[in-house]
């Protein structure tokens, strides 16, 4: 499965970035909007997709 973050959605937030427990944390936050700097280390758990306010982030 891959995090995909729907950038037209994404509000910048941050939530996704202070739940992730990965390390190193899968996201950070770039010109406002979440992007997936560390695909490699996603575990799946979910929390990103749960925690995200406006439903902008999925695992496909």
């Amino acid at each position: 499965m891959a995090t995909v973050v729907d950038a037209a959605l994404c509000e910048g937030c941050g939530s996704c970035e202070a739940v992730c427990p990965a390390d190193p944390n899968c996201y950070e936050i770039v010109d406002d909007k979440a992007v997936v700097v560390h695909p490699e280390s996603c575990i799946e758990c979910g929390e990103c997709v749960e925690v995200c306010p406006v439903e902008a982030i999925t695992l496909q």
